[in-house]
């Protein structure tokens, strides 16, 4: 079919390509993307959430059609990379990815250079991950739920947990569990994970909640005992071990989520592109297996459920580190 170069073949063109699903972004003249993107990931280089950024961006960029280059912006506990992200230009060429501190370090750092609500366009869920409640068996040989709770009330201030340091996730879900069980357990930050656990192996601390993936081969080898683990259902990383759910604790929210999102005002039609293709990568078989390698399980969600969750979590966090007192490092 000819068209004439008037108004009305002009018009009759764009119409078309309207129909036939390539409507150019809005601003940009072409059809999106044009060039490759950037996936800012707040955290160092060889982390967990660094890999999960790499295995999402190399599929996403297959299917757009252009590169997407994970770019490590670590620091300050993932608010470099998170106010560089929220002060760059809503084109959907950066983008980052983060996880579960993103809503909370507004309650435990003073200043901190952006709203975890208004200043981004949250964009997909990715992943979910459990954690897991585990003692050192030798020097607290419990095996149960029921059985640590006694241990713990018995010896009122003689127990101790370790974590990753003060605010950190391993942190706050102690205490969330401390404080909805009136549990009266001492507190012991290390300076990172690894010295952590280590200490938890060689009983120097005697329990500690820590991500699936970093304690279950010490469970698996019989140095740790996994009480329960975080989420509604048992874990499909640990499906031996029963759930806070199944424990009496429904209202013990302690998963890790991961999610994908831009600056504030991304174009609706640039949104609706990012958010449908990256569910479409987590649903693969492909994508779950790989996830799970990684300790994770994949996940998907809509803009708008991932928009209310992080809204509500923000508050919700907010809440309970007033309450407590919690201060970062």
């Amino acid at each position: 079919m000819m068209f004439k170069r008037d108004g009305c073949g002009k018009a009759l063109l764009g119409l078309l390509v309207f129909c036939t699903g390539l409507t150019p972004s809005i601003g940009s003249g072409q059809a999106y993307p044009t060039r490759p993107i950037t996936l800012v990931t707040p955290y160092a280089a060889g982390s967990g959430i660094d890999a999960m950024a790499r295995l999402v961006g190399l599929h996403l960029g297959q299917r757009l059609g252009q590169p997407v280059i994970v770019d490590n912006k670590p620091g300050a506990s993932g608010n470099i990379g998170s106010e560089l992200v929220a002060k760059s230009a809503p084109n959907g060429y950066t983008l980052m990815v983060q996880s579960t501190p993103l809503v909370v370090t507004p309650a435990l750092y003073k200043n901190v250079p952006y709203n975890p609500v208004t200043d981004f366009t949250h964009l997909v869920k990715i992943g979910i991950g459990s954690m897991a409640l585990v003692v050192n068996p030798v020097v607290l040989p419990v095996k149960t739920f029921q059985e640590l709770v006694a241990a713990i009330r018995a010896r009122p201030g003689k127990i101790n947990y370790g974590s990753s340091g003060n605010g950190t996730p391993h942190h706050l879900g102690m205490e969330l569990l401390k404080q909805q069980l009136g549990l009266d357990v001492v507190h012991i930050p290390y300076k990172g994970a690894t010295a952590a656990v280590t200490d938890l192996l060689a009983g120097q601390v005697q329990m500690a909640l820590f991500p699936v993936n970093a304690v279950l081969p010490h469970a698996k080898a019989g140095k740790l005992h996994v009480i329960a683990v975080s989420g509604k259902g048992r874990s499909v990383l640990a499906p031996d071990s029963p759930s806070f759910d199944e424990v009496g604790l429904p209202m013990l929210d302690l998963d890790l989520y991961y999610f994908i999102s831009g600056p504030a005002n991304l174009p609706r039609d640039i949104v609706t592109r990012l958010s449908q293709d990256i569910a479409t990568i987590m649903r693969s078989a492909d994508m779950r297996e790989a996830m799970l390698k990684l300790g994770n399980e994949a996940a998907t969600s809509t803009p708008e459920e991932l928009t209310a969750l992080i809204r509500t979590d923000v508050e919700r966090w907010k809440k309970f580190i007033s309450e407590t007192k919690i201060a970062a490092d």
